[in-house]
């Protein structure tokens, strides 16, 4: 066993509709790239993966079309997400290893048994030898450092591109959860139609992004900053530019964080009162690329009466946690599920 592991690289793989992060043991995140293929719409041949599939987006031709394989969370297009898990498992490897690796891959906790499998078959017929899968909220609370073997209670809000996963966890075990298909990408989506309907103008998913991290905000204080914008008027047809402000984009990403709001209540009303008594002194740790979002801490703590911390380095947690499950895989059997290549 201690040979193989001297030619082998065992990975952790936080696969996420925005980004995917890929850990390897010993060496840390070693790839951290958007989760995007671009593809060549007449042979479905693959020409990028990753940033420069990104570049493209809203920029390619009509033969040329760059795809986010993943939605919500879960597989939409398998054939090009194992094309993607393929390239970066291969390029995490570096150079050919005399053995395939062993690969953790994190899930949302909401998924099907169908679209786990999906998963799981996607890795082993992109190279892994074994191929597990562990819940992202499990994967995040691990990466965040908080103590999910001891007999107390801890919760964790992940809030990534696709979902945002809320648990409480104790002894190495999800008590209870809740997965809400709302993440970063659909406060994109609502910053975009707040635009179209109160400006009559097109912007593109990016410059949203940059909208959300720039003047977003979860909670509304005196103050107010403004940024300018420049989209495509639907009424000329022409380039246009305006200005807008901090309390709009917070009116426009309401509805999306008051759904986030409630999936952090229910959980609470669902946790066991012991369980629930540790929390109240540890707090609520937030992960993932949401628990950026200016603000959204504070709005927590307001709404709940519970401290609220932010993990260091948010948006690496999960793929940390995925890649130190793989030293625990015994201890995590109750939370890890296995998949191993035939033959």
């Amino acid at each position: 066993m201690g040979i193989f592991r001297v030619f082998t690289k065992d990975m952790g793989i936080d696969l996420g509709t925005a980004n995917t992060l890929v850990y390897i043991k010993g060496k840390d995140i070693v790839i951290r790239e958007p989760s995007v293929v671009a593809i060549q719409t007449n042979t479905n041949q693959v020409l990028a993966v990753g940033e420069e599939a990104k570049r493209m987006i809203g920029r390619t031709p009509g033969n040329i079309v760059a795809i986010r394989p993943l939605k919500d969370g879960v597989i939409a297009d398998f054939d090009i997400t194992q094309s993607m898990l393929k390239y970066f498992i291969k390029r995490a490897m570096q150079r050919r290893s005399l053995f395939q690796p062993r690969v953790v891959i994190c899930v949302p906790s909401g998924v099907t048994e169908v679209e786990k499998r999906a998963v799981e078959e996607a890795a082993i017929n992109a190279g892994a030898r074994d191929a597990y899968l562990i819940e992202e909220p499990m994967a995040a609370a691990i990466g965040a450092g908080l103590p999910v073997q001891e007999p107390t209670g801890s919760m964790i809000v992940d809030i990534g591109g696709g979902t945002t996963e809320v648990a409480v966890i104790s002894l190495g075990g999800i008590v209870t959860s809740k997965s809400i298909r709302v993440g970063g990408d659909e406060l994109d989506e609502a910053i975009v139609s707040y635009i179209k309907k109160e400006y009559s103008l097109m912007i593109g998913e990016r410059t949203a992004e940059d909208v959300k991290i720039t003047i977003g905000s979860a909670y509304v204080d005196n103050k107010e900053t403004k940024m300018n914008i420049r989209g495509r008027d639907l009424i000329s047809g022409l380039p246009k530019t305006i200005e807008v402000t901090s309390s709009e984009i917070h009116e426009a990403m309401k509805e999306q964080i008051t759904n986030i709001l409630e999936a952090i209540k229910s959980t609470l009303e669902k946790t066991p009162p012991e369980l629930a008594a540790d929390i109240m002194e540890q707090g609520i740790m937030l992960t993932g690329g949401g628990a950026l979002l200016n603000g959204l801490d504070k709005l927590i703590r307001k709404e709940t009466s519970m401290p609220v911390h932010v993990a260091e380095n948010p948006l690496d947690c999960v793929a940390r946690g995925t890649g130190k499950a793989l030293d625990s895989i015994e201890i995590m059997k109750k939370t890890v599920s296995n998949t191993k290549r035939k033959g």
